[in-house]
């Protein structure tokens, strides 16, 4: 009898259910918020599936879905309007993998973003012995073109992720100096030992001075730093100069590990984003004396770790910073890896310094940067000659009522 009065009765509730289904996926507002958001989410993951594969099945030409998948990636990330965030496609997220492991393999060269310019990647400098040396490509060139795509718009490391790839493999590259006709070149990718770490010991009006310059806040570079940095105390040495000049930054980590080499305890950064709780790090112990005398050398490309050094060292007076205004960062990036080998590279959230001021221009623009409380610029026209390097040793090895 039960079976009898359920029969007609599934056969009236299931064409209404169905209607009211395709009416409510039409009319999400009206659902309760979870249940609307797993719905938008799965019809707008559908809605690209099916637009993806109609172009991949019927243009008129045949169409890679991969790479179509990341071109439209590419665009999505572009849309932001975010100079610092980027995708990466799966080769690019291996080659950048390797960069923060401190690995390299590219053509030696060292960029960055040029902005004022509007072109590409301006070269800061050329490793000696290295491919790109070999190719001609000079300090103070715009890289125009990887393999016939404009850099101009890209961010750093999307294109720097371009250049580099497997050992053996080429790139094609155009470049220009500021007054000369773009020229393009295919060069080898190779193994390139680029000095991460480099310190030695100058002597300025008789007193010692650990010189230590960081190129990149790579993985365990915080190591090898204060390695280099105690050995040169140990050996009579009575001040340090971090030369943090054209370093773009790197691991955030690392820059508070690097940090921890002069401050001995408390803040050193507090990061703060929309989906992000705010968390403050501080110092990890281990620091050297603080009676020793420090300066932070630093110019308009240290940008980002090495703002957050240079500022948290400034704002808890335990060092000078000598140079010119850095490069004005004041937010952060996190790499969120995706299915199928790519990856996000998005700003997720804002820094603060010791004394709570962000060094960026409000959301993703560029701003005032570190300011240095000394100003001393090096001269590029005397190649021979590092004027900022000088007025930095000289600060460092002043009597302290002088510094």
């Amino acid at each position: 009898m039960r079976f009898r009065v359920l029969v007609p009765l599934l056969l009236v509730l299931c064409p209404l259910l169905l209607a009211g289904g395709v009416w409510l996926g039409g009319h999400p507002d009206w659902l309760p918020q979870p249940a609307r958001d797993a719905l938008v989410s799965d019809s707008d993951a559908q809605r690209y599936d099916e637009a993806i594969d109609e172009i991949a099945e019927d243009y008129y030409r045949p169409i890679d879905r991969r790479k179509l998948l990341d071109i439209s990636l590419d665009a999505a990330v572009k849309s932001l309007d975010d100079r610092f965030s980027g995708y990466f496609t799966p080769t690019a997220y291996t080659s950048f993998r390797q960069s923060t492991n401190g690995e390299f393999v590219g053509i030696g060269v060292s960029v960055r973003d040029e902005k004022a310019l509007r072109r590409g990647l301006r070269v800061l400098k050329v490793y000696e012995g290295s491919p790109a040396d070999r190719a001609g490509i000079d300090t103070g060139d715009d890289i125009l073109t990887v393999d016939g795509r404009r850099t101009r718009g890209e961010s750093t490391e999307e294109v720097t992720a371009r250049i580099r790839g497997p050992v053996g493999t080429k790139v094609r590259l155009s470049f220009a100096g500021m007054k000369e006709r773009a020229r393009t070149v295919t060069v080898p990718r190779e193994r390139v030992a680029l000095p991460i770490v480099s310190t030695r010991t100058e002597t300025v009006a008789g007193r010692k001075v650990v010189y230590a310059s960081l190129a990149s806040f790579t993985s365990g570079a915080h190591g090898e730093l204060g390695a280099g940095i105690r050995k040169g105390l140990k050996g009579g040495a009575e001040g340090v100069v971090l030369d943090l000049r054209d370093n773009g930054g790197g691991l955030l980590d690392e820059a508070v590990l690097v940090s921890s080499i002069f401050i001995g305890e408390g803040k050193i950064v507090t990061t703060r984003g929309r989906s992000k709780p705010e968390r403050t790090y501080t110092a990890t112990g281990g620091a050297i004396d603080s009676d020793i005398p420090v300066v932070v050398l630093v110019n308009r490309n240290s940008a980002s770790a090495s703002e957050i050094v240079a500022g948290a060292l400034q704002d808890r007076k335990r060092a000078r910073v000598v140079g010119e205004k850095t490069f004005g960062k004041g937010v952060f990036q996190e790499v969120k890896r995706l299915s199928g080998g790519g990856a996000l590279d998005i700003t997720v959230g804002s820094y603060f310094l010791p004394s709570g001021r962000n060094l960026g221009g409000g959301g993703v623009k560029q701003g005032k940067g570190v300011a240095p409380d000394v100003r001393a610029v090096d001269d590029r026209a005397t190649p021979k000659r590092d004027e900022a390097l000088r007025r930095a040793l000289e600060v460092v090895s002043a009597p302290a009522a002088q510094r």
